[in-house]
């Protein structure tokens, strides 16, 4: 049973840096491309950024251009959002999510479409203060 858990989240005030943290469990974590995805109040989920299944190619949303970066730790099973230079319309609540591979391939690539992942977190909350 795959199970991604995010942690990190918390009140911060523009101009600041979070990182955010999703452990997978319960998967082969170097064949599933990995991505984040957020939900401002009042909006609906939108794309934050994504990196391929052996880490060698990324993607972003143009409001994140320049600030946000993804990582992925394949030996810890772990994937990071580094957030720096915040802004207000970046508060969301913030979802890990896993792209299975497709059959037996060993590679998954990047994707901004939401519903090209099988697996999510549950969220976690990233209010940034002016």
């Amino acid at each position: 049973q795959v199970q991604l858990v995010e942690s990190g989240g918390g009140l911060v005030e523009v101009g600041d840096s979070l990182r955010l943290s999703c452990a997978a469990s319960g998967l082969t974590f170097s064949r599933f491309s990995m991505g984040w995805f957020r939900r401002p109040p009042g909006k609906e989920r939108e794309f934050v950024i994504s990196i391929s299944s052996n880490g060698d190619s990324t993607n972003h949303a143009d409001s994140v251009k320049g600030r946000f970066t993804i990582s992925k730790d394949i030996a810890k099973n772990m994937v990071y959002l580094q957030m720096n230079s915040l802004k207000p319309e970046d508060t969301a609540v913030y979802f890990c999510a896993a792209r299975s591979p497709a059959g037996s391939l060993s590679y998954t690539p990047v994707s901004a479409v939401a519903t090209a992942y099988q697996h999510w977190g549950q969220g976690t909350q990233v209010p940034v203060s002016s």
